[in-house]
Parts: structure tokens; C-alpha cells; sequence
């Protein structure tokens, strides 16, 4: 006659399941929900003239990116990537580059050239005042 399994394994098994769970939800890149860093202040970005024309700038502790599609004019969007949250790791010309799964963003737009990713970079507010950046 078999006997049924005792109380701690059925915890144990339990526990671990639990714990796998948790880490397959971790790395799932989950809801896209709240995935994007808007500033809420006011951020001075430093010299405008750092932007190259027709290129772009990341700057990852602010956590945002900035374009310069045209002289004087700029754009500027949130570095988050949109599938998992991580910040941008690169910027080359106008392309913005998530090494966490392999998104890339066009950071004139903010539109997604290639996936997981599926929403856009959310647009900050920025303008050029005295030769310096203010985003937010």
C-alpha cells in the first residue's frame, strides 16, 4: 500500500513551483503596462550643439534620447525600451537599440523598427533655450 507524501515534500514542491513561476513571469517581459520613463520636472540635458544633425544622443541616466531630424529642430523621447523596461544601450544615427531583447526604436518617431517591442518610445516635451536642452 502506498503511502501519501509527507507534508514537507508537498511544501517543497510547492515552493519550488512557485519560485519557477515567479522567474518565467520575470523574464516574460510580462504587460508593457507602465513601461515607459516620462520625467515629471523639468530636465536640463546640457548643450544642444552635443546633439548631431541627423543623429541623436542617448543620455541613460536621464533615461531619455534626444534627435535633431533638422538644424534646431529636436525631438526627444523616453529611453525605456516599451516590451520589458530596460533603458537603451546604444543610439547609432537615428536608431535606438534595447540589448535586453533585441528592440529597436527610430528615435525621430519613436516608432518600432523591430520587436518584441510593440508600442512606440512615449514623446517628451523638449526645447532649446541658450544654446541648452530642457526636457519635461
Amino acid at each position: 500500500m502506498r503511502q501519501p507524501p509527507a507534508r514537507r515534500t508537498v511544501l517543497r514542491g510547492a515552493a519550488l513551483a512557485g519560485a519557477a513561476g515567479f522567474g518565467v513571469a520575470a523574464c516574460s517581459g510580462g504587460s508593457e503596462e507602465g513601461a515607459s520613463a516620462v520625467p515629471t520636472a523639468p530636465v536640463d540635458l546640457g548643450a544642444a550643439a552635443e546633439v548631431p544633425v541627423g543623429g541623436a544622443k542617448l543620455y541613460r541616466e536621464d533615461r531619455l534620447v534626444v534627435s535633431q531630424p533638422a538644424k534646431g529642430e529636436f525631438k526627444c523621447f523616453s529611453a525605456k525600451c516599451t516590451h520589458a523596461g530596460c533603458i537603451l544601450a546604444e543610439v547609432d544615427k537615428a536608431e535606438g537599440n534595447c540589448v535586453c531583447h533585441g528592440s529597436r526604436f527610430d528615435v525621430t518617431t519613436g516608432k518600432v523598427i523591430e520587436g518584441p517591442a510593440t508600442r512606440p518610445l512615449p514623446e517628451v516635451p523638449v526645447k532649446a533655450e541658450g544654446g541648452k536642452l530642457i526636457a519635461g
